[in-house]
């Protein structure tokens, strides 16, 4: 994995991390109890049925500590949503068109790439649009994606902090050539971006 490749990747990466220990943790806990209890309360053990009798504060312990987890996983992906939900006032905006099988960005100067081509360090808006069936935007290094639905205005945003070269793909089955419809993020420097730009 590529970390630290946009401002949020770190965060997405640790909200992840937390989620899969959080998982590892009760898979081991309860994997243990069971075979514990299938050995402990086995027939051979136990050749006569016994009744246990219930336990209310036990019951309250394991509906309000899932309870609590489950509330703390909610809160670290509203967290990670709004600051992805959320682009800055002065991001620059790129339109990216998908269409079967093919995406095609437009800057602010009328400019057409089949290639992104993004300044480093600098926050940018992209719009999706989609002039036939359901895509999605996904770069993986930037741990974003986001679908582009037909007239559905859609949106999302990242700020590439790493020169690079970096794949995108349409993360949504499109068609028959769903896995040819793929591009790439090219980050580099201002002054490259805007002689880019600026070139016929």
């Amino acid at each position: 994995m590529i970390a630290q490749a946009t401002n949020f990747a770190q965060s997405v990466d640790n909200t992840f991390l937390i989620i899969v220990g959080i998982s590892v943790f009760f898979l081991v806990l309860i994997t243990t109890l069971l075979i514990t209890f299938v050995i402990k309360y086995s027939k051979k053990r136990n050749p006569k049925a016994t009744n246990i009798p219930g336990n209310t504060k036990l019951e309250i312990i394991w509906t309000v500590i899932p309870t609590l987890i489950v509330l703390y996983i909610f809160w670290l992906g509203w967290t990670d949503y709004k600051v992805l939900a959320t682009p800055p006032k002065d991001s620059m905006v790129i339109t990216a068109t998908a269409s079967m099988w093919r995406w095609k960005f437009t800057y602010p100067n009328g400019k057409q790439a089949d290639t992104l081509y993004v300044p480093v360090n600098k926050d940018i808006k992209i719009k999706l649009i989609s002039t036939d069936v359901n895509h999605s935007f996904y770069v993986p290094a930037f741990r974003i994606k986001k679908d582009a639905l037909p007239n559905i205005n859609n949106s999302t945003w990242f700020n590439a902090e790493k020169l690079g070269t970096y794949t995108l793909f349409c993360a949504e089955y499109c068609g028959l050539n769903h896995a040819t419809m793929r591009s790439e993020v090219k980050v580099v420097t201002k002054d490259k971006f805007n002689n880019w730009l600026s070139s016929k």
